[in-house]
């Protein structure tokens, strides 16, 4: 985990082929909300980019570097006081070039926060 204690996955179920939702919760105590923003406390959009990228690599069990990142749409700010526990529906896709596609949506109650699509690399030692 890059950022250390800043979230943890409650649960992670496989739904259908290339199917999953992951529960989170952010932990609103977390030293980055301390500047992002003092006050108003907002998840960074990159942070909730490697928490996906993060839960990918752990379904995949494989280490991934991001190639592209396409159609991000962040519609809704994610307060971890207010907010903390997210839902994040993944589609993953591999392909024989050991690329990865994931498709995400990242919602809490019934409120979308953020969709995109990222391409990755795997990471081969």
């Amino acid at each position: 985990m890059l950022l250390q204690d800043f979230y943890s996955v409650d649960t992670l179920n496989s739904v259908s082929e290339g199917k999953y939702i992951a529960s989170i919760t952010l932990n609103k105590d977390h030293a980055i909300f301390k500047g992002h923003f003092p006050g108003n406390p907002v998840t960074p959009g990159v942070c909730m980019m490697q928490i996906i990228k993060e839960i990918t690599e752990s379904i995949l069990k494989v280490s991934l570097t991001m190639v592209s990142t396409s159609n991000v749409k962040f519609m809704a700010l994610i307060n971890p006081e207010v907010n903390a526990k997210l839902t994040l529906d993944l589609e993953i896709f591999e392909n024989e070039a050991s690329e990865v596609k994931v498709k995400n949506t990242t919602s809490f109650d019934e409120t979308v926060a953020l969709k995109l699509s990222n391409t990755y690399k795997k990471i081969t030692s």
